[in-house]
C-alpha cells in the first residue's frame, strides 16, 4: 500500500485537524468545485450545504468546468450542479474529521475549514468491445481529497 503524506504546510497538531480519503471513485471535477464552495465554511455550514446538494435543493457553483453547464436559480450561482456522489463522499469526510476533532478535545461548534485539496489518483484502463473487432477506451480516474479544519 502506498504511504500518502498530506499536502497542506505548517500543520500544527495543537491547532488543527485532518482528515483525506483516498482513491475514490467520483470525479475530480466535481470534486475540486465542492472544494472551492466548502473552503473556509464552518463544518457545520459545510454539512447542511452538502446535504441540501444531494437533496438537489442548493447547486454547487461550476467556477473552471462549466462548459455547457446550465445556469441554476441559486443566488450567486451561474453554471452550477448537483453533483450527489461526491457530495456524499465529503459529507463522509467531515463525520470523520468530526470524530478526529473530537477525539483531539476540539470545540465542534468553532471548527472552520481552512483548506481542501483534491488530486487525480491512478488511472484505470479497461476496453470495451465493439462491433467488428475494435474497442473503445473506458477509462476511470480515482480522486484523492484532503481536508483540514482550524478552531476559530
Amino acid at each position: 500500500m502506498a504511504d500518502y503524506k498530506y499536502s497542506f504546510q505548517n500543520y500544527d497538531k495543537t491547532r488543527h485537524v485532518r482528515s483525506a480519503i483516498r482513491e475514490k471513485q467520483i470525479s475530480h471535477k466535481h470534486a475540486r468545485e465542492i472544494a472551492n464552495t466548502i473552503n473556509g465554511m464552518r463544518l457545520d455550514k459545510a454539512r447542511d450545504f452538502l446535504g441540501d446538494v444531494r437533496k438537489l435543493r442548493r447547486a454547487v457553483p461550476f467556477r473552471r468546468y462549466k462548459n455547457q453547464v446550465g445556469h441554476k436559480s441559486d443566488p450567486g450561482v451561474m453554471s452550477g450542479r448537483y453533483p450527489q456522489k461526491a457530495a456524499t463522499e465529503y459529507i463522509k469526510l467531515l463525520d470523520n474529521l468530526e470524530s478526529n476533532a473530537e477525539y483531539k478535545g476540539m470545540d465542534l461548534d468553532r471548527l472552520k475549514i481552512v483548506n481542501v485539496t483534491v488530486h487525480k489518483g491512478i488511472k484505470i484502463k479497461r476496453f470495451i468491445p465493439r462491433a467488428f473487432g475494435r474497442t473503445t477506451p473506458k477509462n476511470n480516474i480515482l480522486t484523492h481529497v484532503e481536508i483540514v479544519a482550524q478552531e476559530v
